[in-house]
């Protein structure tokens, strides 16, 4: 017959209460380490939920973020105006003109899909978090406060060296450059359809006849 295995080690009764009331003395011998809040802010993570901010010149009202809000709490008016042509002969285009843009936070889950699905980089998270009210009408911000919270909003991380650029930065500069080439045209352009005007002669100062003594 072959020998039942032993147990590797045996507990004694009670061994589960002296192991807790062990950790218990261990925590009240460490000093505790209290934040005084509001005095002193918290160190928040870079990548903290508080609010959203909204980059309204990004904003093109398409509307992606208030279908996909899982609680419908993004509230977005516009109205359509008429473009005119950017060339002579051109065809006239029609644009959404942004009216409203409002967050209810008091329904927001703060999972950030409007951020993650908006295409042109309108939303944005800050880590602001100190918007507490006493009216829960007060946590519905409009656009004017939502644009209040990207100057909050943390820059960017830096690229890795030898990284590419950026397309955004690349399309923003060629933009930039076309402007100004066709600002500077614009300018050439006039400078040279004005009219020259001919300089102011000075009159000439009277020469004393021969033999006037002076």
């Amino acid at each position: 017959m072959t020998a039942s295995p032993q147990p590797s080690g045996r507990s004694f009764p009670g061994s589960g209460l002296a192991k807790g009331l062990a950790v218990t003395l261990r925590t009240m011998t460490k000093k505790t380490v209290t934040a005084q809040y509001p005095e002193t802010q918290p160190d928040l993570p870079p990548r903290t939920r508080g609010v959203i901010g909204l980059f309204e010149e990004n904003c093109t009202v398409c509307m992606l973020c208030a279908r996909e809000c899982p609680d419908w709490c993004i509230y977005i008016d516009s109205h359509k105006e008429t473009v005119p042509p950017a060339a002579p002969g051109g065809r006239e285009r029609s644009r959404n003109v942004l009216d409203r843009f409002a967050i209810d936070f008091s329904l927001c889950m703060y999972c950030g899909i409007c951020i993650e699905v908006c295409p042109f980089d309108a939303l944005f998270w800050s880590p602001e978090f100190e918007y507490a009210e006493t009216d829960i009408r007060d946590l519905t911000h409009e656009r004017d406060k939502l644009r209040d919270w990207m100057w909050t909003v943390p820059a960017p991380p830096a690229l890795v060296p030898a990284a590419e650029e950026p397309k955004e930065y690349a399309a923003a500069r060629k933009s930039a450059d076309r402007t100004a080439a066709q600002q500077a045209a614009e300018a050439a352009t006039a400078a040279r359809s004005e009219p020259t005007r001919p300089e102011p002669t000075q009159p000439k100062p009277d020469r004393p006849e021969d033999g006037d003594a002076r």
